[in-house]
């Protein structure tokens, strides 16, 4: 069913005179005419009963009349929702990010500048370490992962670094080393070391053994942990001493004393991994705000 015809039917409908309808819609008469015919002719009813002087609804014409409204209302919603759509106002976002990340205040400031300027976006989180995150990435399962490096990127994935942060050593409150107002990696090397999971040779976990091997000792891991926050709080239990991006020096203060490492080679670099191709504009909308938080 043409749009226009129905949308010419429903102003006659309304006014019951041919000549004033057509000056609603801002056409001439006779066009206004045949176009009714031709929607009559597409139905194979009459919708209008015409006398001389004045036109009725049929009983057909009644029944389109009511569904009329209906139909473009609904037309008119759907251009709506799709013009916003294209926009990046309505729709869903997928979001991951490691858990120090979600410690820092690019990514916390850019995900509550998210929600208010885009109320409408339906936006689901998944916090994971920066690996799984970037195979979720490549499934599609997420639109984009605040991850740290090293990712092991290829050409499906681009990054955009957002901050890089020195590393802090945690000590337990009563080390003999908690007291210090920095140190060197190399003096660690005797002390139990509390890391993450090295499911792959990336992420914080491998360049904080690298590290490590390039000065001359494999660290001693004691225990591995599921997640940054369990070996501080591993830390704070004096099993050990680990090694953490300086954002997470807001965890376990009671417990735990952060001393800053003085070796430069040694960062945090934190960023954002999409997807290459054309980004959905729900996508582009929230690197926006990323672009645009504080320190980016």
């Amino acid at each position: 069913m043409d749009l226009r015809r129905l949308r010419y039917f429903l102003i006659v409908a309304e006014e019951l005179h041919f000549t004033r309808a057509a000056q609603r819609i801002g056409i001439a008469q006779p066009p206004l005419t045949y176009q009714i015919k031709m929607l009559e002719r597409e139905l194979g009813v009459s919708l209008f009963d015409r006398q001389p002087g004045h036109i009725r609804l049929t009983e057909a014409g009644a029944v389109l009349l009511e569904d009329a409204r209906d139909i473009l209302d609904r037309v008119g919603q759907a251009a709506v929702r799709c013009q916003r759509s294209a926009q990046g106002l309505i729709g869903r976002i997928g979001v991951g990010f490691t858990e120090s990340a979600s410690f820092c205040v690019e990514v916390t400031t850019a995900l509550h500048r998210y929600r208010d300027r885009y109320p409408r976006i339906e936006m689901t989180l998944e916090e994971n370490r920066s690996v799984p995150l970037v195979q979720s990435l490549r499934q599609g399962r997420i639109d984009l992962a605040f991850v740290r490096l090293p990712i092991g990127m290829d050409d499906d994935v681009h990054f955009r670094l957002i901050s890089t942060e020195p590393m802090v050593v945690a000590l337990p409150r009563m080390h003999r080393l908690a007291r210090r107002k920095s140190l060197r990696l190399h003096e660690l090397r005797d002390e139990p070391f509390l890391l993450y999971p090295r499911a792959t040779r990336f992420g914080l976990s491998d360049t904080i053994v690298t590290a490590c091997e390039k000065r001359g000792f494999s660290p001693r891991i004691v225990q591995q942990a599921p997640q940054i926050s369990s070996t501080i709080n591993l830390v704070a239990s004096s099993l050990g001493i680990t090694i953490v991006p300086a954002c997470m020096q807001q965890a376990r203060v009671d417990q735990v004393r952060y001393v800053p490492l003085k070796d430069d080679d040694l960062s945090a670099s934190l960023g954002v991994a999409f997807r290459s191709g054309p980004l959905p504009p729900a996508v582009a909308n929230l690197l926006a705000m990323v672009a645009a938080s504080p320190g980016s």
